[in-house]
């Protein structure tokens, strides 16, 4: 029996049904109002569910994150970065033949066409990372665009299959044409983690040292960013997407949504955090700070919007985390010396743990990416090669389904109507 819900307004009475999820909130559906000329008022979209979808479930309050129904932290513990994007694409994780299948796919895919690589020259040494990768990524609708049907799913999967390949080779352009280094190719050879670290830190022609454990941990970063339901820049992906623009163009659309310090800037946030600290010393005078609410200043890294108990993928970075560091030596570091200290205290003070304010992935992965040697003008960069399957797996989903363009309503609270006056009697 479908289940459903009145509401009047003006003595007139509306009914509307009720939409069961498989998981968390079952949602009211609203579109029936539009007939009677009612709209609802939900800035930000905190109350609106936008789509349907059977990709990523979030439980904020039990700090539960799957995608396609396996928990986070079983993908993270047990699974590669390749076969989770085979997952969020195809909907089943992949069996081994499957799986080398993809995985040459996405390494055939890889390289980057010589004559495209001079979009970067329009760029200054100066010039953030996620600029570049905007332009680059759009770029792309240049080379594959003729002959795209974007309602054909094999043309879509190809798309995403590009998509995927090429924003490690682009991402790490970004980073080489910041240093001012000459490019290196990506190498058949080398797994997709280790592929980007070489592309970034090797050298041309020479064979690569990327270490396992650095491999691991970006691996594990991409994994647990690869998707994040109707976040802003997914849902940016998805209304560009509506108005059937390129895919290059809608995914573009959702690297630039990304940029945002509120959203895909976070972790650089907590590096620049740590960095306004300096030194151990005035952990403390920060933390009192942080409690006073006439204070501007926020500890970053810590709670989260969604997770209202705890980040599950905060405990798998963790571990990465200090695997990372073991490893490098660099324990002694001054930020990330302060980055421990604050990481014991949120995890111990009644103050932190009676508000849920505990170190999210923003906080570890900020830590670790900086222990890799990664600049913090890329950790942007980064968190955009680890979502991309998420962006392409919604941006499918969508057109492989009835859809409508997006179109928001608005509040109104302008003037009403007003006769014009000439400028010369103004």
């Amino acid at each position: 029996m479908i289940q459903k819900v009145e509401i009047t307004i003006d003595g007139k009475t509306v009914e509307l049904p009720v939409l069961e999820a498989t998981e968390g909130t079952n949602v009211v559906d609203v579109r029936g109002l539009i007939a009677e000329g009612i709209y609802t008022f939900d800035p930000g979209f905190l109350s609106t569910a936008s789509c349907e979808s059977r990709i990523t479930y979030i439980d904020g309050d039990k700090g539960i994150l799957m995608y396609r129904g396996y928990p986070i932290e079983e993908l993270a513990e047990n699974s590669s970065h390749m076969e989770v994007c085979y997952l969020l694409l195809c909907g089943e994780l992949p069996d081994q033949a499957q799986l080398s299948e993809f995985v040459q796919d996405i390494k055939s895919r890889m390289p980057v066409d010589d004559q495209f690589k001079h979009i970067f020259d329009a760029f200054s040494e100066s010039a953030h990372p996620m600029s570049m990768l905007c332009a680059a990524v759009g770029g792309l609708a240049s080379l594959y665009h003729d002959g795209l049907d974007i309602f054909n799913a094999q043309h879509r999967r190809e798309s995403a299959l590009q998509l995927i390949a090429k924003i490690p080779t682009l991402a790490a352009m970004t980073y080489r044409k910041t240093i001012g280094a000459k490019f290196i190719d990506p190498d058949p050879e080398l797994e997709y983690a280790e592929n980007f670290l070489n592309m970034c830190f090797g050298e041309p022609g020479v064979s690569s040292n990327v270490s396992a454990t650095l491999a691991s941990a970006m691996d594990k970063i991409f994994i647990l960013h690869a998707d994040h339901e109707q976040n802003a820049s997914t849902s940016t992906v998805r209304l560009a997407g509506s108005t059937e623009a390129d895919p290059y163009a809608a995914i573009a659309a959702g690297v630039a949504a990304l940029w945002g310090p509120s959203h895909g800037g976070a972790n650089e946030a907590v590096l620049k955090m740590l960095a306004e600290i300096g030194d151990e010393s005035r952990v403390q005078e920060f933390i009192d700070r942080a409690k006073d609410k006439d204070d501007p200043f926020k500890l970053m890294g810590f709670g989260h919007r969604v997770y209202k108990n705890f980040d599950p993928r905060a405990t798998v970075m963790q571990a990465s985390c200090h695997a990372v560091l073991e490893e490098q030596g660099i324990e002694d570091e001054p930020l990330l010396k302060i980055a421990k200290q604050l990481e014991t205290i949120a995890r111990e003070q009644d103050y932190f743990i009676d508000r849920k304010l505990y170190p999210n992935i923003d906080f570890y992965s900020g830590i670790t990416l900086k222990a890799m040697g990664i600049p913090t003008n890329m950790f942007t960069v980064i968190f955009a090669m680890g979502r991309m399957p998420g962006w392409v797996a919604h941006w499918d989903e969508m057109l492989g389904s009835p859809f409508k363009i997006g179109r928001p309503r608005q509040l109104y609270l302008g003037p009403s109507k007003r006769d014009y006056v000439d400028i010369n009697d103004r």
